[in-house]
């Protein structure tokens, strides 16, 4: 791979504030990059990487020689101390994932936090993400939409916790794992029925597809097939308006879910931020419940 050379913003970019960059980089295609993206990167006095052979490439593509360190889930606690008296010394970081925008589904949010409370500048530096990507080009409403991230990789689980998403009144957009995605897909189609969904992989990149059809076709689809390679993002329709109109049944089937691992309160809490219902009606709701189970063990 040859050198990519912006002159006047690889080698010449203009001095940087003390503070933190959150700098988006390319899901794929490295020409996605922003010219203040590269700006950023040459000038600060360190970037902090997910994966430093990942971002190696990246920074050598573009000609830019700023040292790397990383920064990942399984170091930040060691390595926040260390930041921290990076910035109180006046330097300007910036913080990078393996591709798209930092902070989605990577370690970054304690260090954002960090930085914010010891009153340091935070700067986001915007470009590619994977989320927008998909959903402009899935063929589904966009005018609200709810990134849940990874399901839980047990059925049970991702079964759970997808009955939890079923009234969020928008789009639903996931992240998941190749090898993981028949399943999903199967779980999803199990409790959301006919409604439309898209599969998106490999974005910007040369093999970059996007399926769109039900749920059930796509999961009848994919199951005859190997699993995909690549980075994928799933994504499914909002409910219908035959969905939203829940029934008490609905409402209690949703509260008794929330009830095997949380308290009246909470769960109350929950399911009323999720179906967008009073508080106060579904705590009643919740707490008999509760009760009724209590009874029926003291029966046995």
């Amino acid at each position: 791979m040859g050198v990519y050379f912006i002159p006047g913003v690889s080698d010449k970019a203009r001095p940087l504030a003390p503070g933190l960059y959150l700098v988006a980089t390319p899901i794929g295609n490295l020409r996605d990059i922003t010219l203040r993206a590269i700006e950023t990167l040459a000038a600060a006095d360190i970037v902090l990487a997910e994966d430093k052979r990942v971002s190696k490439v990246l920074l050598a593509h573009f000609g830019i020689s700023t040292p790397l360190k990383s920064y990942h889930e399984h170091n930040a606690e060691a390595m926040r101390p260390e930041i921290m008296a990076r910035l109180k010394e006046g330097a300007a970081i910036a913080l990078i994932s393996d591709a798209g925008t930092p902070l989605i589904s990577d370690p970054g949010f304690k260090l954002v936090d960090a930085a914010l409370a010891s009153g340091f500048s935070v700067v986001p530096v915007p470009g590619a993400s994977a989320i927008l990507a998909a959903l402009v080009a899935a063929g589904l409403p966009t005018d609200r939409f709810f990134f849940e991230g990874f399901l839980p990789t047990r059925s049970n689980e991702r079964k759970r916790r997808i009955r939890m998403l079923e009234s969020v009144p928008g789009t639903l957009v996931f992240f998941e794992a190749p090898h993981r995605v028949i399943e999903t897909l199967v779980d999803l189609a199990a409790i959301f029925g006919a409604r439309h969904g898209a599969v998106a992989r490999e974005l910007t990149k040369r093999y970059e597809t996007v399926r769109r059809g039900t749920l059930v076709e796509l999961a009848s689809q994919f199951g005859g097939e190997a699993a995909p390679r690549g980075e994928v993002v799933l994504l499914v329709a909002p409910p219908s308006a035959e969905d939203e109109a829940m029934s008490d049944e609905m409402i209690d089937d949703r509260l008794r879910l929330a009830l095997e691992t949380l308290s009246a309160k909470d769960a109350a809490a929950v399911v009323s931020a999720d179906l967008g219902l009073q508080r106060r009606q579904v705590y009643a709701r919740a707490v008999a419940l509760q009760q009724q189970r209590k009874d029926g063990e003291n029966r046995e």
